[in-house]
């Protein structure tokens, strides 16, 4: 599994219980605030609904429920189903590699002392960016897909994104979150 640095401290929740009931208790966001020593620390995960194994068994499924289905008609002389079911099965293969991939895929965003530290884990591969605590700013606006804002984090003519495994809700909540923790000092 990839870590990302974590606080040795208690873990307790950044934004209200009425709040995250609002948000959704679905959310894949861990949160740790530990307010006596100024440091805070945010994790974002994607939403895998199935683990690996699970993927495995739905797509082993869709497999042979398809291949069932085509070589039933092949046998009764619709033959030209089989490659349209295999060009299917290929983009289903494909579509769940992708998935595959990126189910380890997270952010996180650390606050320590005069220092916030993102990273991001694509694939395997980390992005790390540092920012001044006191030049940075918290940038939430319109994106450019309908309905999904962008959340960002602003210092010194340079911009890092947060946030995109988020749902809209969860961004607004962190946001707000993000604002009140970089003016805590």
């Amino acid at each position: 599994m990839l870590h990302s640095p974590r606080f040795e401290r208690e873990r307790v929740p950044v934004v209200s219980p009425r709040e995250l009931k609002r948000v959704g208790q679905r959310s894949q966001m861990e949160c740790t605030d530990v307010r006596e020593s100024g440091e805070f620390l945010l994790i974002a995960r994607r939403n895998n609904s199935l683990s690996a194994t699970g993927r495995a068994l739905v797509l082993g499924s869709l497999v042979f429920i398809s291949l069932a289905i085509s070589l039933a008609f092949a046998f009764f002389g619709a033959w030209l189903v089989l490659p349209f079911a295999g060009v299917e099965l290929a983009v289903l293969c494909v579509a769940f590699r992708h998935v595959q991939r990126h189910a380890a895929d997270f952010e996180s965003l650390a606050i320590k002392g005069d220092r916030v530290l993102v990273e991001r884990w694509d694939r395997g591969r980390m992005s790390r960016y540092e920012l001044n605590r006191y030049w940075a700013q918290v940038v939430l606006e319109n994106g450019t897909v309908p309905g999904r804002s962008l959340l960002a984090l602003r210092s010194h003519g340079r911009q890092v994104e947060f946030g995109q495994h988020l749902t809209e809700e969860q961004r607004q909540a962190v946001a707000r979150t993000l604002k009140q923790q970089l003016h805590n000092r």
